[in-house]
């Protein structure tokens, strides 16, 4: 069966008489009637589930208003005049739009602020009476997260969850569909889509990879085509009748609830009803599990069909006292490049341990996740034994992390296996036992047995689960190695979970090490290991997985291995002969996103004499260009921006701190300002800091600005270049209008208009100079019509 959803309601709303700048959600006191009467057209239209007006009736949104105190009031009114609409015709589904900001270390709110603040109007609209909690338009897998968990906590209705997608695939903070669906089914949403943000066209794509990655029913929302500006109005190009005709292909690539976003009307979702009831039922979609891990913008599968993943083990402060030391200052120079340096060396997924003696270490895994979760794109196991610094790992982890680890003692089966199945988390399983280390293959695998029972019963599934197969040392015991063996061939053939396990204990107190290691890795790979967790860094290691990935079918013809070779002697020798000079390393510095790390190379830099201009050419703006090209190619994402501009903004103010009588030269002047009417600032803010840190002078008015008010602010600080933002259709007529006032004023600098609903022809015909369709471009586009 497929279901229906209704329309926009925002545009219908402005039709209704709601004036830009209102707050759509009061009119479910002050005027329920007309929002019953919206509704009620898209009921007769044939939609089977409709929104509740409450997309923006949280309390951070409410504040611009003064009605942060009415969210439960304004929710409950929302879902009465719904319902008095849907009668027995439809269902209602509360809708919950984002905050408008981005969660640490992203931007200034809290995880746990997020979370309160869903929970506060989720609670509300189930206490209300809605049939399905509906979260949508979020660009950010970690606000989805505190959303879906906020969900569960406060009611056990169905749970969807929407991500606003764009032409590249990706959300804002680069989420793909897969690493999405991944990520939410594990933690337990009930339905996955994509709304808003692009038309079916585009959207069709997105839908077909939610569908392919996970079990769950997929929903779609498209708007109705990209805005276009005809005669002074904002009008959504696509009739319903064009829209309808996606329908089959919407519903083909596994859609079963279908209805429009921005742009679509009741007769778009008329079109869409009679297309639905003209469809066959949609095929019942078989998809076979496995075990996966994601990070916040990428996916790893595990298992014997897919390649092996070395799970990197150097961040862990036990034995390396250095490290252990830097993190008891909070200092994380050391962690972080670790992280690089062992996915540059081949780890796929970052094992982090934050065990220091006398130390927080609840605060120290929070602080070391949300670090590298920015830094990096593979996915972290998260190693501790403390179920209170599991949560504050898990917690700030934008994606589904490993826990290590658990065994069958009940002790940790209780802590630890409610955490995993509540942020959706992936549990590597220890055979181990309150009897202690079972000695053979066949104990090993009653144990493991024992464990995946207990891990079923907790709400987890054989594909969440990875099992350890124990490696004791040679040393003592001449048959550890060989019941190790038998151990992953047995969870192979009988279990059919992945195997994981660390290699160095086998080698321990043995001479070569570095040999026995290795050659057990490769054993073991051929018996039915996963992920070995294991130094990346040992070249003998290296050499080994090269040729064992290769004769185990995973580099096809050997085209890696080959690539990792050839005139490898040449290479080795530049490599020994060429450190890189301190301009190169600041350069590194800036693109990895190091913000400590640049400080003392920026000092060393200035005491060789290099001057500000040099650094600042040679290798600040040439980082910032390089990250700037690797986000135009799709290699970064924006989270990865914000931290390399960070740190280069961290670069000139050291060199100020180190040369007090030095100015940095300004790019210019920038002015911004969200247009009149629209309460929505995040992308703007997003504009600013890469502006600000990319060394112009800003100018932030904020958002709801007014035409009048942005002219003044352009004469009064001689701008060179204006920056509007819209990113409601209803506000988009407020682009044309402040351009034409400031060109009515005499203004004679540059302007540049971006947001989620502006295109490039819009932008031309409002009279821009310029369209940015994201904050790096607004940066690179600002410096040509300067002339910088």
């Amino acid at each position: 069966m497929i279901h229906v959803f209704d329309g926009a309601m925002g545009t219908m709303l402005h039709q209704a008489g709601l004036e830009p700048g209102q707050c759509p959600e009061l009119w479910n006191i002050e005027q329920p009637e007309n929002v019953i009467a919206i509704h009620r057209q898209y009921v007769e239209a044939g939609a089977t589930i409709i929104e509740t007006n409450t997309f923006g009736a949280n309390r951070i949104k409410l504040t611009h208003y003064g009605l942060e105190s009415k969210v439960a009031a304004l929710n409950a009114a929302g879902v009465t005049a719904a319902r008095q609409a849907a009668g027995t015709h439809a269902k209602v589904a509360g809708s919950i739009g984002p905050t408008g900001k981005f969660i640490a270390p992203l931007g200034e709110l809290t995880f746990d602020t997020a979370y309160d603040v869903f929970y506060e109007q989720i609670h509300a609209l189930d206490q209300a009476g809605v049939d399905y909690i509906l979260i949508e338009t979020i660009i950010d897998i970690q606000e989805m997260r505190a959303a879906l968990l906020a969900a569960k906590a406060a009611t056990n209705k169905p749970v969807i969850c929407q991500l606003s997608f764009d032409a590249d695939g990706r959300t804002v903070t680069g989420t793909d569909p897969r690493t999405a669906a991944i990520t939410l089914e594990a933690m337990g949403a009930s339905i996955i889509g994509a709304n808003c943000s692009l038309g079916p066209a585009q959207l069709l794509p997105v839908i077909e990879t939610l569908a392919q990655s996970c079990s769950l029913p997929i929903s779609v929302q498209p708007n109705a085509g990209m805005p276009e500006l005809i005669n002074g109005q904002t009008v959504f190009p696509m009739q319903a009748d064009e829209m309808a005709a996606w329908i089959p292909k919407l519903a083909a690539a596994g859609a079963t609830f279908i209805g429009g976003c921005c742009g679509t009307t009741p007769a778009h979702i008329k079109a869409i009803r009679q297309t639905v009831d003209k469809l066959p039922s949609p095929p019942e979609r078989r998809l076979q599990h496995v075990t996966a891990l994601t990070s916040r913008t990428r996916a790893i599968y595990l298992g014997p069909q897919f390649a092996p993943v070395i799970i990197g083990e150097r961040i862990n402060p036990t034995g390396r006292k250095t490290l252990a030391n830097d993190l008891k200052e909070g200092n994380f120079v050391t962690v972080k490049k670790d992280a690089l340096a062992q996915i540059k060396a081949g780890a796929g997924i970052l094992d982090v341990n934050m065990g220091v003696p006398g130390v927080d270490q609840i605060a120290l895994m929070k602080q070391a996740v949300e670090e590298l979760s920015v830094l990096v794109d593979v996915p972290l196991a998260i190693d501790t034994t403390d179920p209170a610094a599991l949560e504050a790992g898990l917690k700030a982890y934008p994606g589904r992390a490993l826990i290590n680890s658990i065994t069958a003692e009940t002790e940790r089966l209780e802590s630890f296996l409610p955490l995993a199945k509540k942020y959706g988390a992936a549990v590597l399983c220890l055979p181990l036992s309150d009897s202690g280390v079972p000695t053979t293959a066949v104990e090993r695998i009653k144990v493991a047995q024992q464990i995946i029972d207990i891990a079923l019963s907790h709400g987890l599934n054989r594909h969440d689960l990875l099992l350890d197969a124990l490696v004791m040392t040679v040393a003592t015991d001449g048959r550890a190695a060989a019941e190790t063996l038998l151990t992953l061939k047995l969870y192979r053939e009988q279990l059919g979970c992945p195997a994981v396990m660390g290699l160095s204990n086998v080698s321990f107190g043995l001479p070569r090490r570095d040999l026995m290691n290795a050659a057990f890795c490769a054993m073991a790979l051929a018996s039915g290991l996963d992920a070995p967790i294991l130094n990346p860094f040992d070249p003998l290691m290296q050499d080994i997985w090269s040729a064992a990935t290769a004769l185990g079918g995973h580099d096809n013809q050997a085209i890696a291995y080959s690539k990792k070779y050839v005139d490898m002697p040449a290479q080795t020798a530049a490599v020994s002969n060429a450190a890189p000079d301190i301009l190169t390393q600041i350069r590194q510095t800036v693109v990895n996103g190091e913000t400590t790390g640049v400080v003392p190379l920026i000092r060393q830099a200035l005491a060789e004499h290099h001057t500000p201009l040099t650094i600042t050419e040679q290798a600040l703006t040439a980082a910032m260009n390089e990250v700037g090209q690797a986000f135009g190619q799709g290699r970064c994402f924006l989270p990865q921006v914000l931290l390399s501009a960070e740190t280069m903004r961290t670069a000139f103010m050291t060199i100020k701190e180190v040369l007090p009588s030095h100015t940095t030269q300004s790019l210019g002047t920038v002015l911004l300002a969200t247009v009149k009417g629209d309460i929505h600032d995040l992308g703007k803010n997003i504009v600013a800091a890469l502006m600000e840190n990319n060394g112009f002078t800003v100018i932030d008015l904020g958002k709801d600005v007014a035409p009048e008010t942005i002219v003044a602010a352009a004469k009064e600080h001689q701008a060179q270049l204006v920056g509007l933002c819209a990113l409601m259709t209803t506000t988009l007529p407020q682009v044309d209008i402040t351009i034409s006032a400031l060109k009515a004023a005499g203004y004679t600098g540059k302007s540049i208009v971006g947001g989620a609903v502006l295109t490039e022809s819009y932008a031309r015909q409002a009279g821009a100079d310029a369209y940015a369709a994201n904050g790096v471009a607004a940066v690179n586009i600002a410096k040509k019509l300067l002339g910088c």
